[in-house]
């Protein structure tokens, strides 16, 4: 199979009769054996119904019901299980994603080489409210990935080769950092496409002003886990460490102090009348904390077996 194309969705009804029949245009066109994996996260109107009504006309649509909205990131790990097409290809329901772009996508891929390709949104039909954020915010990652030549990471369209979807866990709200995953699994042959943005034709956008604050703290925490989930105790027993002997020293210092001045016979004040003797045992508990916590972290799983798993109502 050559493409498997990826839509996960929440309440797009009205949308997904177009879209099925725009992308089964373009693959007819240029002859591509093909899937479509409709993911129907949690809707509350009739979308799986509209899915099973086009079921019925083309056996190229293949469609997962969740039993509630779990979000984005969840409908696409569950989608890329099951992709089985040399290019996986995503794109978001609501018609402002173009399926006209798949033959470049495809080509770039397959032909150019790359493991994944981000699309570019470079003119927005957005409202300054979303279009400043997703700015500041796009800088970040680029900052902190390492992947210079993005500038759109949390663009819904982008192409993958099938085996990058394979390696790589989308959990959580990380689906803004699948470039940022890929490149951690050793995937780095990363490209982008300037791609058409259109305006929504239908509804309104589920995605809310909250999604930026949760946006940078998923970054914090991948890049935590990219730099130290093999190895925490480089960081905790390391900090640990230096505080616990800078603590230790300054309490040698408080101590010797003391101890000089009853050698001269000079009054000097109680050690415990001392700050600095808080800080320095402050310093030797946080530190023995931090050691012991990286010592913890190196003997349990960062994981749980029961991260990605899923209620699916129904499959079709």
């Amino acid at each position: 199979m050559d493409i498997s194309v990826i839509i996960p969705l929440f309440n797009e009804a009205e949308s997904l009769p177009e879209l099925s029949a725009w992308i089964k245009r373009v693959m007819n066109e240029n002859n591509y054996t093909y899937e479509i994996i409709f993911i129907n996260d949690g809707s509350t109107d009739n979308s799986w119904e509209v899915i099973e009504e086009i079921r019925k006309t083309d056996s190229n649509v293949h469609a997962i019901k969740f039993r509630r909205n779990y979000g984005k990131s969840p409908a696409l790990y569950c989608g890329f299980e099951r992709a089985k097409g040399d290019v996986v290809i995503t794109m978001d329901a609501d018609l402002q994603d173009s399926p006209e772009e798949i033959p470049i996508l495809f080509k770039m891929v397959k032909e150019d080489g790359y493991d994944l390709v981000s699309g570019y949104k470079q003119k927005r039909y957005d409202p300054l409210s979303k279009t400043i954020p997703t700015k500041l915010f796009n800088a970040t990652a680029r900052k902190v990935s390492g992947i210079k030549n993005l500038h759109d990471f949390n663009c819904g369209l982008k192409a993958y080769r099938n085996e990058v979807v394979k390696n790589i866990e989308v959990y959580g709200d990380m689906h803004r950092y699948i470039p940022y995953l890929a490149k951690n699994a050793g995937y780095s042959k990363i490209g982008e496409l300037v791609v058409h943005h259109q305006a929504r034709k239908y509804g309104k956008s589920k995605f809310g002003i909250s999604r930026f604050f949760h946006g940078y703290l998923d970054l914090i925490s991948l890049w935590f886990l990219s730099k130290f989930s093999y190895r925490p105790m480089h960081i905790f027993g390391l900090w640990g460490s230096l505080m616990f002997f800078l603590g230790m020293i300054a309490a040698i210092v408080v101590g010797v102090t003391k101890l000089v001045a009853l050698a001269n016979g000079t009054a000097h004040r109680l050690v415990t009348d001392s700050p600095y003797f808080y800080i320095a045992l402050t310093m030797m508990i946080l530190g023995t904390q931090l050691f012991l916590t990286g010592f913890i972290a190196e003997l349990i799983s960062r994981t749980s077996q029961e991260r990605n798993k899923y209620n699916i109502s129904e499959e079709i």
